[in-house]
Formats: structure tokens, C-alpha cells, sequence
């Protein structure tokens, strides 16, 4: 499974990265605002520190403009992926885009219907939000799993990158379905290291090697 990291941080993207656990970045409206920069400054920076996919989203809400906006964003670096926005004008941003020879990541999508519109139009992503399906009660790995079923059935091309990703669990479940991508926070994918019995294990080694009194260094 690749990682891609939820963030417009350049400090965190470039912590997890020296780690090779940085595959691709994702960035949203929201994130770049948290970050208080400028959107095409903090993009090429990004773009600038990582090899993989990083994706900028679009905010035009037609297909003509989005397409303008696309170009645009697809021109700060070669390994921007355009983000658009799982309606009808972002699939046919979608399709234009990615018939020039763009990445295209095609987000918001909360059912197997949207993906295989995504898939048809040509994305290179589609972007499932499982957090978001929880909060109102529906399982968001039941969409994974489906979406995973439909694109096998029928060979598309198109990876499902899991995001709102909120826990561990989120992570775990959705590699075990076989999501290609998960972009989570990179608190979550710190998070991944930790475990109870890593911690009580940890605390009884370092007891026992004090009571030998001895040094490595």
C-alpha cells in the first residue's frame, strides 16, 4: 500500500519522507488554509520534496473552470496530480484533463456509482471518504470493498486512495481490503508504530538491562 500524507505541513511532510514513508501528499482547501500560505507557493514546495503524486484541488465549481484551474495547478511541477470534485462538471474536468496527460485525483466520492463514473472519466485516483461515511452511521470499508470488486471486475486502471482516514484502524482495515493509496495525517500514520505490548516490553528490557550495569556507549 502506498502512503500518501494529508498535509500542507512541509515540516511534517519532510519528517515522514526522510523515513521513505512519504509515496505522494494530498492537499485539500481546508488544509491549505490551516497552513496559511499561498496555494501555488506551499504546492511547487511540496512537489518540490517528494517524487511521488502530490495532489492540489481545484476550486472553480464548472467544468471550464476547473479545467483552467487544472492546467494551471498541473504546470508547478510534473508530479501534481489536479484534484476535482466528484459532480458532473468534475467529471468532465476530469476527462479533459487526464486525456492531456494530467494525473487527475477525483475527490468526495461516497458511493461504488461516483467511482465507476471516476474510472470511466479517466482518473488516476478516486478518493473514497471513509471517516465521513462513519459519521453518519454507514461503514466507509463496505465502499472500499465495493469499489475494489468493481475495478477488478472490469480491469480499470484507476487506484482507490482511501481518505478520511481517522485511525489506525482505518489504515489497517483498508489495507486488508486492498485500497491501492490511503492519505492519512501524519499523526495517524505515526500512530501505526504504537502498541501496547511494544510499550510493556520496551519497559521490562530497560529494567533488566539496568540491573546489569553495564554501558554500549
Amino acid at each position: 500500500m502506498k502512503f500518501f500524507v494529508d498535509t500542507a505541513e512541509t515540516d511534517q511532510i519532510a519528517e515522514l519522507n526522510d523515513l521513505g514513508m512519504v509515496d505522494g501528499v494530498t492537499t485539500n482547501p481546508s488544509l491549505i488554509l490551516k497552513s496559511g500560505r499561498d496555494i501555488l507557493e506551499v504546492t511547487k514546495e511540496i512537489a518540490e520534496m517528494v517524487e511521488g503524486p502530490v495532489s492540489a484541488e481545484v476550486v472553480a465549481l464548472k467544468a471550464d473552470e476547473m479545467i483552467a484551474e487544472g492546467r494551471k495547478l498541473a504546470k508547478i511541477a510534473d508530479n501534481i496530480a489536479v484534484k476535482v470534485p466528484l459532480t458532473w462538471d468534475g467529471l468532465k474536468a476530469c476527462k479533459v484533463l487526464s486525456g492531456e496527460g494530467n494525473m487527475v485525483n477525483v475527490t468526495l466520492c461516497f458511493s461504488a456509482n461516483q467511482a465507476l463514473l471516476a474510472a470511466k472519466a479517466g482518473a488516476t485516483f478516486i478518493s473514497p471518504f471513509i471517516g465521513r461515511l462513519d459519521d453518519i452511521n454507514l461503514d466507509g470499508m463496505d465502499l472500499i470493498a465495493d469499489i475494489r470488486t468493481i475495478y477488478d471486475n472490469y480491469g480499470f486502471d484507476t487506484q482507490i486512495l482511501a481518505a478520511s482516514i481517522r485511525s489506525v484502524n482505518h489504515a489497517y482495515q483498508a489495507a486488508m481490503i486492498g485500497a491501492d493509496v490511503m492519505t492519512a495525517p501524519p499523526a495517524v500514520i505515526k500512530k501505526m508504530a504504537e502498541h501496547p505490548l511494544t510499550d510493556a516490553g520496551l519497559e521490562t528490557f530497560m529494567a533488566d538491562w539496568a540491573k546489569t550495569g553495564q554501558q554500549i556507549l
